[in-house]
């Protein structure tokens, strides 16, 4: 398959290097003039959970190749879209009269209607997924990670040919697939949970800050406590997570988060302590929703003056 990435971000970066390296053909397309700031090649120091423990750690000077410009004739197969919601208008009005018959696969967070946000593309051609890998750059060098699991959606009755030959792409790749079947609800509830953690980097001033600190871990589950109602007067019903998350007392799980989930040896520590994206965005989205049902977000209004977007 011949994939081409939009951007060379954290995500998009490591799952285009994990197909490049089953047989596939991969490309990036950025904006004028990144193609000679990015350079020809990125350091890799990725932890790859596809991998037994011994094996995970890769290690790797990656060359790629990179346009600053999509040409409307193209061939390409797939075009892979893992953007921040606050730039998926912007990608979806360049890419829309470049798309020809290409699948998009936008994998990533939104808070609003996820079909209408890629409005004009044709929703006939676009799949639906998250990604399990997060991480950071420092200069050119990306210290990340890959999950082995990536979730799936769709709002068909059945997955489409489209939506098959994604899911066939990542499993062959060793990737295993999990479809969700209410996408924008689970989502919404994965939204949430970024915000509550956005809403300590504010105040703390970094990811590593947060992950590293049982205090701030706790206060980022009362920032989920305030959030819930807001999902509930959108009629999100709430996963697992969230009801785990809102339903232990803080404390609790600030230590278990400090202790278990991001422990400084686990994967989930290494992937956030190198988390440098700007932050914010959905803080506003949650606490612009949460006004408009007239819920209450002290904890939301206290950090609202920090938010630069």
């Amino acid at each position: 398959m011949k994939i081409l990435f939009i951007g060379r971000g954290v995500v998009g970066t490591q799952y285009a290097w994990a197909f490049e390296n089953a047989g596939h053909t991969v490309e990036f397309y950025v904006r004028e003039g990144r193609k000679a700031q990015y350079g020809s090649h990125v350091n890799l120091e990725i932890l790859d959970a596809r991998r037994s423990k011994r094996d995970r750690l890769v290690k790797e000077k990656w060359p790629i190749v990179t346009h600053e410009e999509i040409k409307e004739n193209h061939d390409y197969d797939l075009i892979f879209v893992s953007a921040n919601p606050e730039q998926v208008t912007s990608v979806v009005k360049y890419i829309a009269p470049r798309v020809g018959n290409a699948t998009v696969l936008f994998i990533g967070n939104f808070w609003q209607d996820i079909q209408k946000s890629v409005h004009p593309l044709p929703l006939s051609q676009v799949v639906w997924g998250f990604p399990a890998c997060g991480g950071g750059f420092e200069g050119n060098t990306l210290y990340g990670g890959l999950y082995k699991t990536v979730h799936f959606g769709t709002f068909e009755s059945e997955p489409t040919k489209r939506d098959l030959a994604v899911h066939k792409l990542f499993t062959g790749v060793g990737f295993k697939i999990v479809v969700q079947k209410d996408f924008q609800s689970w989502l919404m509830n994965h939204y949430i949970s970024n915000a509550a953690m956005e809403v300590e980097v504010l105040k703390s001033g970094s990811f590593k800050n947060v992950i590293s600190s049982p205090e701030a871990l706790a206060g980022f589950a009362r920032n989920v406590n305030e959030m819930v109602p807001v999902l509930k007067a959108k009629s999100i019903k709430l996963d697992g997570m969230t009801k785990v998350l809102s339903n232990l007392p803080p404390r609790v799980v600030g230590f278990l988060m400090s202790n278990v989930v991001y422990s400084p040896k686990s994967i989930p520590y290494e992937l956030q302590a190198h988390n440098h994206n700007k932050v914010g965005h959905a803080v506003q989205e949650v606490l612009s929703a949460a006004r408009k049902h007239g819920i209450k977000t002290p904890r939301l209004d206290e950090i609202e003056s920090l938010i630069t977007f």
